[in-house]
């Protein structure tokens, strides 16, 4: 039984799961601003690991099929998420994803409720009946776009107003990702997971296995780099991309650095993993949305390299806490791997310093919640004007 009383608002945020992702970190913390502004968080989605840690912030999920693209499916979520309108009383809807979104929007005009859609990337808009599908992204009352590459592609693409979006940026969690808090013994025992004795340059790069996020570029750069000295830690997933997977592999072997670069899979303590890189590298050959990784590493004051585009220009101060070079350029990369891999002990510490202080300033979770509670007030305020007149 939920008891909002002596709440001031009441959101219900649609999502199609609650497994892994930005988008699911997102909603979670947005629902940890919410209960800690004395409002009634609510989440429906088909539910997933995430929905646990959800309902640790104070917050209670639905379980509903919104991840289904079935039209029969979609239209019936309408009247599902109207129930729980009524039921709940609920005051606006926060919609995630494209999916949900079309039967959120359908809800909350049949409600007369407010709609804040989040705009979590740039997604496939080569078609008309693609950029259709897209479009109910910028239907909202309110569009929360993660960086401003979004923002200016949502304008360029699908002609929104600037007083409608709201950038804000995805937040780290600066007591998670603090290098203070990281013990040697985790570092330690990481470093005897991945076989890391000697004591050597560290080259990584996180994030799942997939095409577009450049792991062959690196390869490449590497082979260019002309070092043995050193030690690539490609970390992450291949989410069932197994023929991908085998491709690097056989790139590994082709450009004969097999004790050069190493695969781990995935890796449960990142914070731990961080401190052991000398560089961190994000080399997507399409622009990242915000781009999680380079934000952490620098919280954890480690230099970084990313493709120059994308929400990459935002996140890293060039040539302060980072580099960026052509995207999809292995010897743009190398070069970049040279300079950083050739930083004095001052010069580290300097960057560090600059990149811890540049994360704690724009990219937390603290700022990101309150912004998104500014976002949700404004609009809330809007229709309530709207209404009056």
């Amino acid at each position: 039984m939920i008891d909002n009383k002596i709440s001031t608002r009441v959101v219900l945020q649609v999502l199609p799961h609650m497994g892994a992702g930005g988008l699911v970190r997102g909603a979670i913390d947005s629902a940890a601003a919410q209960v800690g502004a004395g409002w009634v968080a609510l989440v429906a989605s088909e539910g997933g690991h995430g929905v646990r840690e959800l309902e640790r912030v104070g917050a209670h999920h639905f379980h509903l099929p919104l991840a289904s693209k079935n039209p029969i499916v979609m239209y019936r979520n309408v009247r599902r998420l109207r129930r729980l309108i009524t039921e709940y009383k609920i005051d606006l809807l926060h919609a995630r994803s494209r999916a949900p979104a079309w039967s959120a929007l359908a809800a909350a005009r049949q409600s007369g409720l407010p709609l804040i859609t989040t705009f979590h990337g740039t997604y496939s808009h080569r078609s008309r009946l693609k950029r259709y599908y897209n479009k109910v992204m910028t239907l909202g009352d309110g569009v929360i776009s993660i960086s401003q590459h979004i923002a200016d592609h949502v304008r360029e693409v699908y002609g929104v107003s600037d007083d409608r979006v709201h950038v804000i940026y995805r937040g780290i969690d600066i007591d998670l990702f603090d290098p203070a808090r990281v013990s040697a013994e985790r570092v330690v025992n990481l470093a005897n997971d991945w076989r890391l004795a000697d004591p050597i340059p560290v080259i990584m790069m996180p994030g799942r296995l997939a095409r577009w996020k450049g792991q062959k570029i690196l390869i490449e750069a590497l082979a260019r780099l002309g070092r043995r000295d050193v030690r690539c830690l490609i970390i992450g997933e291949d989410q069932g991309r197994h023929r991908y997977r085998r491709e690097l592999e056989e790139l590994i072997k082709k450009r004969d650095l097999t004790d050069v670069i190493y695969l781990p899979g995935h890796c449960r303590d990142m914070p731990a993993a961080y401190m052991l890189s000398d560089v961190v590298v994000s080399a997507s050959t399409e622009p990242e949305a915000f781009g999680r990784v380079v934000v952490e590493a620098q919280a954890m004051g480690r230099p970084v390299v990313a493709s120059d585009h994308g929400a990459s220009r935002e996140t890293i101060i060039h040539g302060k806490t980072g580099w960026t070079f052509r995207p999809g350029d292995p010897e743009a990369l190398a070069d970049a791997l040279r300079h950083s891999l050739a930083l004095t002990s001052g010069e580290r510490e300097r960057l560090a310093y600059g990149a811890i202080s540049h994360v704690r300033h724009r990219f937390t979770v603290e700022s990101m919640r309150i912004r998104t509670m500014t976002a949700y007030r404004e609009v809330l305020a809007q229709t309530t004007l709207v209404d009056r007149g």
